[in-house]
């Protein structure tokens, strides 16, 4: 591993445990590099406090520390503020993801947010679409996917979910939470919040998590994110309830590989000796950045399947991918045809660069 991933790792295990580091090794850190890489897995915030608290001023770090804590005020400010008119208008809600998260981390601003995630009753999405209306948002996406998606400048962003995952999701995932009513507890503060059980929550970001690791990759702040819960959660956790959940997901062997590097990587300062399997796993995380990357997308798709048929999932994609992605062909399915020749000419003008990453990705793997 090079001195930069490790550097990373240092600073985010020093963060999140509350120890200081060591100034000459901090002197030593290419903090322009490294605060590159730390953008990349939105985890800027979190190398800033642990930079500072070694006496190291970075103005990029600050700068991105500040924002991260004025973003986490708004967007808490603003879902307080939605779910008052939820509850005013008797819509179930429930928070999801990173609103939980972050208050598990020891410093405010610490874990970073892009948007909030919130689980509501799909039977009222007009009437949630008005109440966003109202407030200044711009509906991006509404029907479309398994979560609508709003925007207000200049920050804040709300991801409001119908359901958990989409049926062009993996069936386990799909069918496990088709009714997530059954897993949700009620909020003893309010009338119509609800919460997931500590043990439901892990299951939850586990399975949030594996959906993108095996798709495009997920970085560091998730495995950042597991220890983080399990230093807080893990001792009073009933984890062969949590076991049993990851098995009917059959994530069970993701589950804990993840969780034994993320307590082996973060519990010290030291990088402890991993085997080959725990490093590999390791590096992936490091190189996929916060959201993975569409190189890693396209080699898991290809794993198991030949040229031909993925060139031909990707030519002709299912209708529902399609109804997703265009709009015409949302509005009228009948039109799939078109769409397909819309969706070659985009690819074609517009995205070429997907196309190259396509045709790279197969290059290399025809050379295995």
């Amino acid at each position: 591993m090079n001195k930069l991933y490790s550097d990373l790792i240092y600073l985010l295990s020093c963060a999140v445990n509350g120890t200081v580091p060591d100034a000459a090794a901090v002197r030593d850190t290419d903090t322009e590099r490294l605060y590159k890489l730390a953008k990349s897995h939105s985890v800027r915030a979190a190398v800033c406090i642990a930079l500072e608290s070694a006496g190291t001023e970075h103005a990029g770090f600050h700068e991105a520390m500040k924002k991260a804590v004025r973003k986490n005020i708004y967007l808490d400010m603003e879902r307080t503020a939605i779910f008052s008119e939820f509850e005013k208008q008797g819509i179930w809600y429930m928070p999801l993801k990173g609103a939980i998260l972050k208050e598990l981390y020891p410093g405010n601003g610490m874990r970073e947010m892009a948007d909030n995630d919130v689980l509501y009753d799909s039977t009222r999405q007009h009437d949630v679409m008005e109440i966003m209306i109202s407030k200044g948002y711009t509906a991006e996406s509404v029907g479309k996917n398994h979560h609508d998606i709003y925007h207000k400048p200049p920050v804040l962003n709300f991801e409001l979910h119908t359901v958990l995952f989409g049926e062009y999701h993996t069936e386990s995932l799909f069918s496990y939470y088709s009714d997530p009513m059954r897993l949700m507890k009620k909020d003893e503060d309010n009338s119509f919040g609800y919460h997931f059980s500590d043990e439901d929550f892990y299951v939850y970001m586990t399975a949030h998590e594996y959906k993108h690791f095996s798709a495009g990759g997920t970085g560091i702040r998730s495995l950042l994110d597991c220890y983080v819960y399990v230093k807080e959660k893990g001792g009073v956790l009933d984890w062969e309830y949590i076991t049993e959940q990851c098995s009917q997901l059959e994530i069970a062997d993701f589950e804990r590989e993840r969780r034994e590097l993320a307590m082996k990587v973060f519990s010290s300062g030291m990088l402890p000796e991993l085997t080959d399997s725990e490093n590999e796993l390791l590096m992936y995380y490091l190189t996929a950045g916060t959201y993975g990357t569409f190189e890693n997308s396209v080699k898991k798709k290809l794993q198991g399947r030949s040229k031909a048929g993925y060139i031909l999932r990707n030519m002709f994609p299912d209708v529902k991918y399609m109804r997703a992605s265009v709009d015409f062909v949302d509005k009228c399915p009948l039109l799939y045809p078109a769409g397909i020749v819309y969706r070659w000419g985009r690819v074609l003008t517009k995205r070429r660069r997907y196309l190259a990453t396509i045709l790279k990705v197969m290059k290399k793997n025809d050379n295995r």
